[in-house]
């Protein structure tokens, strides 16, 4: 299973809001095709609820669990992964995901899924050349296409980045995050129009969305159109507090140099 997680490394506490909120992440949480057999169904449905509601913790328990049952399953070891992934435990993470690849070498998604890991370690080309795996596995995936764009973007690599989150965009044209990375990277490479439109259109339709809300305050009010932003902004402490915070908007959901430094000036004076 694919637990995009962490697109850009959010916490789980976003992930459950983007669930809440009914925004598509991509591939969509599901126990489908990681059930083992009928008698622990009910274990993978605790397990996928805890993570939905952001207590990884708790997953990471059941996850545990069902490895004693079945500790030749791979999609357990990167189910495991993933929990343990959004709580920033990313070297446990890798252990769990080298099993998963030993035991599934031709499976995508434990590679898609340690390549994130490595990304909380800053280990971009490490990650790049996790999500290049995927991609020559599937050379359709949106997922692997955004993550790769992620790592680009870690090392500075803003044109790649740009051309990698339009391909997910293209693959998946309902994958929330990709479009707004995709939006926000348009903005660092100076096509600021079309970061604004492409931001609009995502408000619109999701209009609980706060990275594009707060995306849309900080450029707002750089253009001088202080009314429109202080709206967006209203409803962004509303949402998700944490994008006042300037550290976890570089750091932890690492918007690009130039969005970073707009949110700062807009912050500077509220």
């Amino acid at each position: 299973m694919k637990f995009v997680p962490v697109p850009n490394l959010l916490s789980a506490l976003l992930l459950g809001l983007l669930l809440w909120l009914g925004i598509p992440i991509w591939p969509p949480v599901t126990a489908a095709n990681a059930k083992i057999d009928p008698e622990i169904d009910r274990l993978f449905e605790e397990a996928f609820a805890a993570t939905g509601r952001g207590d990884l913790a708790q997953a990471e328990a059941l996850w545990t669990q069902l490895l004693q049952i079945q500790p030749h399953n791979p999609a357990l070891w990167s189910n495991r992964g993933n929990a343990r992934v959004g709580q920033h435990q990313f070297q446990a993470a890798l252990e769990d995901y080298a099993e998963a690849i030993r035991l599934a070498p031709e499976a995508p998604d434990p590679y898609l899924n340690r390549g994130a890991a490595l990304e909380g370690l800053g280990r971009w080309q490490e990650a790049i050349a996790d999500y290049e795996r995927v991609l020559q596995l599937d050379p359709n995936d949106a997922a692997a296409y955004n993550n790769r764009g992620n790592a680009e973007a870690g090392l500075g690599n803003w044109q790649q980045a740009l051309a990698d989150y339009r391909r997910a965009t293209e693959l998946a044209p309902d994958y929330a995050f990709a479009q707004a990375n995709y939006a926000l990277s348009l903005y660092q490479m100076g096509e600021t129009e079309a970061a604004l439109r492409l931001m609009r259109a995502l408000v619109r339709k999701y209009p609980r969305f706060p990275d594009m809300r707060a995306a849309l305050s900080a450029i707002l009010w750089v253009q001088g159109r202080q009314g429109e932003a202080e709206s967006h902004w209203v409803a962004v402490q509303g949402l998700d507090p944490r994008y006042a915070d300037l550290e976890w908007v570089g750091s932890v959901r690492r918007w690009p140099p130039a969005m970073v430094a707009a949110l700062e000036r807009f912050l500077a004076l509220k």
